[in-house]
């Protein structure tokens, strides 16, 4: 059984079956956590999120952490409901097919927004700066 194609057939059949309302907000829940914890990143001046993580190996791999835990909640929440759907579709629950779904719906766009959002916030920030005054003579 080919894994990644069967998850990949039962999440289009997901698409407009019971609790498709997910597939809207959890996505939209870790894009808001991305772009918050991207404008913190350019805040305290750290690095693109997803490029750190797979150029950096020590702090790729604290980053990828500390996402994992800004979204966490919002991947149980996904796992919780592909749970839920699972037993109302097919009256059992697939782990791995839960997995997927969670990182599909809440790790993949916060890791994808997290890095741009830095970006702009600085590109922002470097914009609108006030002006710096120098001493009249």
């Amino acid at each position: 059984m080919d894994v990644p194609l069967t998850f990949y057939q039962g999440l289009v059949a997901r698409l407009d079956g019971p609790l498709h309302f997910r597939f809207i907000f959890q996505p939209a829940m870790a894009l808001f956590l991305g772009i918050r914890d991207g404008i913190k990143d350019a805040r305290e001046g750290g690095p693109p999120y997803l490029w750190t993580i797979c150029t950096e190996f020590e702090r790729g791999r604290r980053y990828l952490w500390a996402g994992l835990k800004s979204v966490a909640k919002v991947m149980v929440l996904a796992l919780v409901l592909d749970a839920i759907y699972q037993f109302i579709a097919f009256r059992r629950f697939d782990l791995v097919g839960g997995l997927y779904a969670a990182m599909i719906l809440a790790f993949l766009p916060y890791s994808f927004i997290r890095g741009p959002a830095n970006r702009f916030t600085r590109w922002w920030a470097s914009r609108h700066a006030p002006p710096s005054f120098s001493r009249i003579r």
